[in-house]
């Protein structure tokens, strides 16, 4: 059996979801994973009235489309950082009057976080995507020097600042996927599984997993898989390609996406690094049936070709495993 092929929304937030859903159903996609900002989902109205959610489930309905998943990574990437510079004013739906605020954003995106459990029960999906902050990634490089005890205590706080949230995603019986994601407390294999640990394994935290993030690092992302088959609870389709040519570097020079310095970019899927083959026989032998959900960036391609062509890619690249050995036919 294939896997839903969606696509997310957050690149997509300039355009009302009215307008968005017909365009993404004729460009081949089975449905929509919402950002939480936009108008494609509002947490708050959501969690408050189930008639807001019917609504947003029939303008997909007109369309041909469904729904499996929402995300809300803007909020939760202030729940945990520091939040002590203006990066993050006017972030996603964040009220005005927290801007320069660190604690008043910190307060509010735990409320969003919380909020989007119920809001995704009364979705009807079961999985929140999004991102968590780290208190501990501006220590990544240690000079000054970062003792052990300084990084014990940020996935500390990041269990103190989650277990709450995660009370909540229990309560209504769905799942937080992380993305493993550079600047989020975790973002390899092994802080993944150190973020797991200080949470004590609860099973209401997870992950998106995005092989773009891991593959510009030097990792491969079946080895992330292998690791945590049980924790995979949703999939982003999206490619990175490293561009080292002995003058440009991993970290990228503060030289923003799409400039030609850079050591590494994002790519539509299948336009870079990532061996998405390797990556769908691993979902199979996990027994993955979730969506297959695009995240598109591409800053050399225009964003409606690289939609459809990401779309063709993964129905191209999706196959069931089998269920016979291929020469069982010589036993017969």
């Amino acid at each position: 059996m294939s896997h839903p092929v969606t696509i997310f929304t957050g690149q997509w937030a300039d355009l009302p979801l009215a307008e968005l859903a017909p365009k993404m159903k004729s460009l081949g996609y089975d449905g929509l994973e919402l950002a939480c900002w936009g108008d494609h989902f509002d947490v708050e109205k959501a969690a408050k009235s189930s008639k807001y959610c019917q609504g947003q489930r029939a303008i997909l309905k007109k369309a041909g489309l469904d729904c499996w998943a929402i995300s809300n990574h803007l909020a939760g990437q202030l729940t945990c950082d520091p939040n002590d510079d203006a990066r993050s004013n006017n972030f996603g739906n964040l009220p005005a009057d927290c801007n320069n605020k660190a604690e008043k954003k910190r307060a509010w995106a735990i409320e969003s976080m919380k909020q989007s459990a119920k809001a995704a029960h009364n979705m009807g999906v079961k999985v929140v995507n999004g991102f968590t902050g780290s208190p501990i990634w501006h220590m990544l490089y240690s000079f000054p020097p970062a003792s052990d005890k300084m990084i014990d205590d940020g996935f500390k706080y990041f269990a103190k600042i989650w277990n709450p949230i995660l009370d909540e995603f229990d309560k209504y019986g769905i799942r937080f996927a992380l993305e493993v994601h550079p600047t989020e407390i975790a973002f390899d294999i092994f802080s993944a599984q150190r973020a797991l640990e200080a949470i004590g394994n609860r099973p209401a935290f997870g992950f998106n997993f995005d092989p773009s993030h891991l593959v510009w690092q030097g990792m491969d992302p079946v080895e992330f898989i292998k690791a945590f088959p049980d924790r995979i609870y949703h999939v982003h389709i999206k490619d990175a390609k490293t561009t080292l040519d002995g003058r440009t570097g991993l970290l990228s020079s503060h030289i923003n996406f799409g400039q030609p310095k850079r050591g590494w970019d994002f790519r539509s899927p299948g336009h870079g690094d990532v061996d998405f083959e390797e990556i769908i026989r691993e979902l199979n032998r996990i027994g993955y049936s979730g969506p297959l959900s695009v995240e598109w960036e591409d800053c050399g391609m225009e964003r409606e070709y690289g939609a459809a062509d990401a779309s063709a890619f993964v129905r191209a690249i999706d196959f069931s495993p089998s269920n016979t050995a291929f020469d069982a036919a010589f036993n017969k």
